[in-house]
């Protein structure tokens, strides 16, 4: 590993922070069309702080296959897994065209795969049949509980049936839907403020939390979940920008999760 340029001049406020390989601790960015200079600039900026690329919606349908191809390497040069996004997913679905989906998935060289029904409906038979195709085919498999449109809310208990579904059925990760934005959808409010009565509602229903991805564009977002579940919680949607400030905020270097590790070492010297 490359040595950092502050490396042995003082630890990490906030320690125990995860290194990838990583089961916890992850976080997914959201690419609405890197090219592949911006792509291999951002590695090299920031790839151990990077665990998943998702080509969101369906972006990759407008790009060439070559540059599509070569993208997918550098990502996984970095040891980052990709997944186009899972809008593209309910499409194929939709159409009836998921193992075609699925393998030109493979033939692109995505190593991951993401399952949701954020805006088309189907049955939990058919979530898990899209399920374990995936997994058969050798893709880490992520799915999504929640609904894109703010007007369709999903009960609380169904939520926790498919997380359960998913997780069995070899998902390895689910991620709570909340959009590019943030805002109005899920555990967010339309200012994208975070409603932990929601958060309380869908924990209460999973005896591990950390099988939950939270997707967290905004820095509030991302420092609610962090000063709630520790700096290993999942979050995903993060733009390219913030990937190294939200680094930071999990590893205390940033003023709100710094004030909290430094008020808890203050606490502990009285003792």
């Amino acid at each position: 590993m490359a040595v950092k340029a502050f490396d042995g001049v003082f630890e990490m406020p906030v320690p125990g922070r995860t290194v990838k390989p990583r089961k916890n601790g992850v976080t997914m960015l959201i690419d609405k069309g890197l090219g592949l200079s911006g792509t291999e600039d951002l590695m090299q900026m920031a790839s151990d702080a990077i665990d998943m690329v998702k080509m969101t919606f369906g972006t990759t349908a407008f790009m060439d296959m070559d540059v599509v191809e070569e993208k997918i390497e550098i990502l996984k040069s970095y040891d980052v897994y990709t997944m186009p996004g899972g809008t593209f997913m309910e499409v194929s679905v939709w159409q009836k065209r998921y193992p075609e989906y699925l393998r030109r998935c493979k033939d692109l060289g995505f190593n991951a795969i993401e399952i949701s029904d954020g805006t088309i409906e189907f049955d939990l038979k058919t979530r898990k049949d899209c399920i374990k195709r995936a997994v058969d085919m050798g893709f880490l498999v992520l799915t999504e509980v929640g609904k894109k449109d703010p007007n369709e809310k999903v009960a609380t208990a169904l939520m926790h049936e498919e997380i359960a579904s998913d997780l069995a059925c070899g998902a390895t990760k689910v991620i709570v839907e909340a959009r590019e934005a943030g805002k109005g959808v899920g555990i967010y409010d339309s200012s994208g403020n975070v409603k932990t009565d929601e958060i309380d509602a869908i924990i209460s229903g999973v005896s591990d939390p950390t099988v939950l991805e939270w997707e967290a564009p905004i820095k509030n977002q991302q420092q609610h979940l962090i000063m709630r579940f520790g700096s290993n919680v999942n979050l995903g949607n993060v733009p390219p920008e913030d990937i190294l400030a939200l680094e930071a905020l999990r590893c205390g270097l940033r003023g709100d999760t710094l004030k909290k590790a430094w008020e808890a070492n203050k606490a502990w010297k009285k003792k």
